[in-house]
């Protein structure tokens, strides 16, 4: 535990948000008032373990006591413009070393900071280009992930939960994340929409109704809340959007389907993991009575 929390607390000191996974590289199971709140916003929970990387953070104190928490379990890091981090995550299991090697060809992966992880994969670590990247797996790159917003990666000197091995920091690539070159920011962004500020419905499947005489523009002022709302209050504003959501359709002035629609893709651009977008548009429509 001890060089568990050395490792931990010369990670925060760097600015990067540490927290504890399960021995399985699984978040730790929240406590039972986060598991059964309806309106719980997980950026400022204030629980030493409860959300996954939402306990993440640069705390001395907080640190030592959430390691004493979990003792046995992994060491993590949560990624994206919180920490200043993104990591090309290279699973060997399902042809990352082979995807790896083509983005050294067409030098898309300078030399960097990097981890070798347990299981025998990377961990290349970029500072954080400074615009919204979700965490996904890297289109056309089998094996390789990005872990940016809305996600987080283990640390050494962990012990990987199947092969018994440790991560380690590699003696190659240097002490520090080095920035990120155009291309490669451009290959870990998703595919830019025809126009991003448009909400993915037609006007058309809007219409007056129960009051509400210009819904479109209504439904257009909540995806913007969304889109524009500030780190750590993204999902709380997204559980708004879909409470004003379910109220429209309640009156008739959209069609379920397309509500669900419009909001999930206002949760992508905010940088919202898929869990988090499903959770809190349920929580929204099930608080006005509407199933989602």
């Amino acid at each position: 535990m001890n060089e568990i929390l050395t490792a931990a607390l010369k990670t925060a000191e760097r600015g990067w948000r540490v927290f504890m996974l399960g021995r399985s590289k699984r978040p730790v199971a929240n406590c039972d008032t986060c598991r059964t709140a309806t309106d719980h916003d997980p950026a400022t929970c204030g629980h030493l373990t409860c959300h996954g990387f939402y306990a993440a953070t640069t705390d001395p104190a907080r640190i030592a006591a959430i390691v004493a928490a979990v003792p046995r379990g992994q060491l993590a890091v949560r990624t994206g413009a919180v920490s200043g981090l993104l990591v090309v995550d290279v699973d060997p299991a399902h042809g990352g070393n082979v995807s790896l090697s083509r983005m050294v060809v067409d030098q898309l992966v300078p030399r960097t900071l990097h981890v070798v992880t347990g299981s025998g994969g990377a961990h290349l670590y970029y500072r954080h280009p400074g615009q919204s990247v979700p965490s996904r797996p890297m289109p056309g790159r089998p094996g390789i992930d990005i872990k940016a917003d809305g996600g987080y990666v283990v640390l050494p000197p962990s012990i990987h939960h199947r092969t018994g091995l440790r991560y380690r920091w590699s003696s190659t690539g240097g002490l520090d994340p080095v920035e990120m070159p155009p291309a490669l920011v451009a290959a870990c962004l998703p595919p830019r929409p025809a126009d991003s500020s448009a909400p993915p419905i037609s006007p058309t499947t809007t219409q007056p109704g129960g009051g509400i005489s210009h819904p479109d523009k209504l439904l257009g002022s909540l995806l913007d809340a969304v889109r524009q709302a500030p780190q750590g209050k993204r999902r709380t504003t997204l559980y708004g959007a879909a409470r004003g959501a379910a109220r429209m359709v309640a009156a008739g002035a959209i069609d379920r389907a397309a509500a669900l629609a419009a909001l999930t893709y206002a949760g992508h651009q905010a940088a919202q993991t898929d869990r988090d977008i499903r959770a809190a548009i349920a929580g929204g429509f099930r608080d006005e009575g509407i199933a989602a």
